[in-house]
């Protein structure tokens, strides 16, 4: 293969100007075709690889018969680009000396970089490796690429162990927390402010709501070797209806991160013990994924990339991989507190970093 054989992208280039120009195609949630388009292009021009695209989210696999065999996943979408003047983490990208700014620097065209320049690479890897490459991981879960490759061509997912190249500033993260979303909801009784004394306030009746939220200790919990730190916040409040009616209707999202001993059941539960009294809907919710480090293939990933292992705080698709059955950790570029802000950016060495690590390990 050589740099001609794709339009814009040169999978042998310099990892870092190649995330640099991934950066330049834009692919905000939804507009992930023309980055698909050339991912397709450089991976079908990898004779070693077999090739499947389904969408906007494309598979490609060794078949070498290694005894075992490993996923490289990556999404190719990011979140819409920042609307503040002058905002660096934007498209095209722009490069400050070694610091790469744009969308998706780090959320994570710095890891599918890292993937492309693996599977033009490396073609007799020690082990078998399928890259996977998806759309729509920003949006709501029912959209997911992952999610629909996992559906449409289980046999093409099936792996040993699983590496998501989300952000991590170069670390081994296992597992990561469960999310899930609730409304809580109190009523009263409408009146003319008036003469308030005839109506229920039930903004005022979310008070009681939030002081055992505000008052609430969040647990951190051992799993697997790992620490995970939950978390349990409102996050959005309505109610009322105009400025001279006492609201009869108030709401709270809240928002509780669980650490992955739990199911979203048991989730469910706890807020609601923790919320009795008062009216409480489940709106959404992802299960976690244990870290898995004890197993063989984890084990010896984390020892061939050295360092010391931490838990995902965040909600990632190795939760996906985990309910697949496959053991599954983070490990990519960038500082995940970088992503989706307004100076978005990743050092170069942080992407060739991350490639010769992930070279080293299955070359």
């Amino acid at each position: 293969m050589t740099a001609s054989d794709s339009a814009r992208l040169d999978p042998f280039a310099d990892v870092a100007q190649l995330t640099a120009d991934i950066i330049d195609i834009n692919s905000v949630s939804g507009n992930e075709r023309a980055l698909a388009e050339e991912v397709e292009g450089i991976l079908r021009a990898c004779s070693h690889l077999e090739v499947v695209r389904d969408g906007d989210s494309l598979i490609g696999r060794t078949n070498l018969g290694r005894a075992e065999r490993v996923i490289l996943a990556g999404h190719l979408d990011t979140v819409p680009l920042p609307h503040v003047p002058g905002s660096r983490g934007t498209v095209p990208s722009t490069w400050e000396g070694e610091v790469l700014y744009g969308r998706g620097a780090t959320d994570m065209k710095g890891g599918v970089a890292v993937q492309l320049a693996l599977a033009a690479a490396l073609t007799e890897p020690s082990r078998d490796i399928t890259y996977v490459f998806y759309d729509h991981e920003e949006v709501e879960a029912s959209l997911s690429g992952l999610g629909r490759l996992a559906e449409r061509y289980p046999d093409w997912l099936e792996a040993d162990f699983a590496v998501l190249l989300e952000p991590t500033n170069g670390t081994v993260e296992g597992g990561c927390n469960g999310t899930a979303r609730f409304n809580v909801t109190t009523t009263g009784r409408a009146a003319h402010s008036a003469r308030a004394w005839m109506g229920e306030n039930a903004i005022h009746a979310m008070a009681e709501v939030l002081v055992r939220l505000r008052d609430h200790e969040p647990a951190t919990v051992s799993v697997d070797g790992l620490d995970f730190r939950e978390s349990l916040n409102a996050v959005l409040i309505s109610g009322g209806t105009a400025g001279n009616v006492i609201p009869d209707r108030a709401v709270a999202e809240v928002n509780y991160r669980f650490a992955p001993d739990k199911t979203p059941e048991d989730a469910e539960k706890y807020v609601r013990d923790l919320l009795a009294g008062f009216e409480v809907e489940r709106t959404d919710a992802a299960a976690g994924a244990r870290p898995g480090l004890n197993h063989p293939a984890a084990a010896a990933f984390v020892a061939a990339v050295g360092g010391e292992p931490k838990p995902k705080y965040g909600w990632t698709d190795v939760a996906r991989f985990s309910a697949l059955g496959i053991p599954a950790v983070n490990f990519g570029p960038g500082d995940a507190l970088l992503a989706h802000s307004d100076d978005e950016h990743v050092h170069a060495d942080a992407v060739r970093t991350c490639l010769k690590a992930l070279s080293d390990w299955l070359a």
